[in-house]
């Protein structure tokens, strides 16, 4: 994988987090089908800072199997699932199964 973040910021942890999962501005884990943010790049506790990617490529994992293409949603866990409901927030660009770490493109604002 050779992805490519266009923007990195840092936001405070609203909760416990996991690296490369997604994350929405509020620093939580987004509720199944939520809006996000970004994707994190490392691990963090509540209320500390943590860098996430908000534009162009990241790394996330999946919680289910995924293949180049599909568009991407959340499960409640952050974790990158094939869109079906709610909010399409990546397309991704590398395939996958449940615990792999795939390469997605982040659609900005949703």
């Amino acid at each position: 994988m050779q992805y490519r973040p266009a923007q990195i910021i840092s936001i405070r942890a609203g909760a416990n987090l996991s690296a490369h999962r997604f994350v929405t501005a509020s620093g939580n884990v987004p509720a199944a089908g939520a809006s996000t943010l970004g994707v994190t790049l490392s691990a963090a506790q509540a209320g500390d800072q943590t860098p996430i990617v908000t534009i162009g490529t990241a790394v996330v994992e999946a919680a289910a199997a995924i293949a180049v293409g599909d568009p991407i949603a959340t499960d409640a866990a952050g974790r990158a699932v094939v869109h079906t409901s709610g909010n399409k927030v990546a397309v991704a660009l590398t395939s996958g199964r449940s615990g792999d770490l795939i390469e997605v493109f982040l659609i900005p604002n949703a």
